[in-house]
């Protein structure tokens, strides 16, 4: 099954970029399609990998950097920007 997946982070600190670029290139590793935008990134493939990016970035955000806010909406399908 093919996952879309919109994922914001909200880092609650004051200096809050660092741990959104940080995020960004986790995910960028990851080995999934990824798209980076202004408020939010998008990620693309299949389930069981993106289900396990998710938990371990998020927990790695939280060890990392404490405290965050993450929404996610999750799609099943495919949601690839066409060209």
């Amino acid at each position: 099954m093919y996952l879309s997946v919109q994922l914001s982070c909200y880092p609650l600190a004051d200096d809050y970029k660092p741990p959104i670029r940080a995020l960004i290139g986790r995910l960028e590793q990851s080995g999934l399609e990824v798209y980076a935008g202004r408020m939010s990134t998008e990620m693309f493939g299949e389930y069981d990998e993106v289900m396990r990016v998710l938990s371990d970035t998020m927990k790695w955000s939280f060890e990392e950097y404490g405290k965050a806010v993450f929404v996610a909406k999750i799609m099943e399908g495919d949601r690839r920007p066409r060209e």
